[in-house]
């Protein structure tokens, strides 16, 4: 589950797609950030957005009649984009926290998530701080996994903070790293690749993980003042999973259902 640092750089690049919508609908801007994160978001060699969120928000258009465009941001400067208003709505598996929500809105959850440390298959870890004393912990920065592992490991572990999930990746078939802490559905697509083929999940490890860290879910994030268009997101979120739809997209990538319960 991401978190979104309150830093000001920001590179912006523009991808633009209709939803079938009369010529008079508003465009509704969605950002998302620039580098991958597969299954949630890839942006191909073509410049086209694909994974579970696009097709989300495809859906979530069609759903209110709107046309959309998705604004690629750097992940640094997310949030002061959205407050500088160079889009609508963030959407981008951004984790729901009490701090967040004294800067920004948002949606009702779209979907919930934890996180769980893997490894090589070979590797045995006892997944305590005094398990993992001395071991290197690489976990993406600016993410509810990247507080959460500071806090409880922090003190014992040496933390690598990564850029990006892929730069993790690699430092694990380096073995620059003994272990990394991702989110559980964030892994399906390292674990299914060749380079995965020789790590997996250890486990979720034994300390407790603040339900104000993990148990609010994932939600699109809004300027506080939108309060209009967090009704009409938090209505076509609940339609399309009414109708299923919702689960079609979820079924695409995920073999498990991911509607918070």
């Amino acid at each position: 589950m991401r978190n979104l640092a309150l830093l000001a750089s920001i590179g912006m690049t523009l991808c633009t797609f209709a939803a079938p919508a009369s010529a008079t609908a508003e465009t509704l801007r969605f950002g998302v950030a620039a580098e991958p994160y597969p299954p949630f978001l890839v942006k191909t060699p073509t410049g086209q957005f694909t994974g579970f969120e696009p097709d989300l928000i495809r859906a979530l258009c069609e759903q209110m009649k709107a046309e959309c465009e998705i604004k690629e941001v750097a992940w640094d400067g997310i949030i002061p984009a959205l407050l500088s208003n160079k889009f609508d709505v963030l959407f981008n598996s951004m984790g729901i926290s009490p701090e967040r929500q004294k800067v920004i809105a948002f949606s009702r959850p779209y979907y919930e998530t934890t996180g769980i440390f893997v490894a090589a298959k070979d590797t045995q870890l006892t997944l305590t701080p005094e398990g993992l004393a001395g071991k290197s912990i690489g976990v993406q920065g600016s993410t509810t996994n990247a507080e959460f592992i500071q806090t409880a490991y922090g003190k014992t572990s040496n933390i690598r903070i990564y850029t990006t999930q892929d730069d993790c990746n690699a430092d694990l078939l380096a073995g620059r790293i003994d272990v990394m802490f991702l989110d559980k559905l964030g892994d399906i697509a390292f674990l299914a690749s060749a380079d995965g083929a020789g790590y997996e999940e250890k486990g979720t490890g034994s300390v407790k993980m603040d339900p104000l860290q993990y148990g609010l879910g994932v939600g699109a994030g809004l300027r506080k003042d939108d309060t209009a268009l967090k009704a009409r997101i938090d209505e076509a979120l609940t339609q399309l999973h009414a109708s299923g739809e919702y689960t079609k997209i979820s079924e695409k990538y995920f073999p498990v259902d991911l509607w918070p319960q």
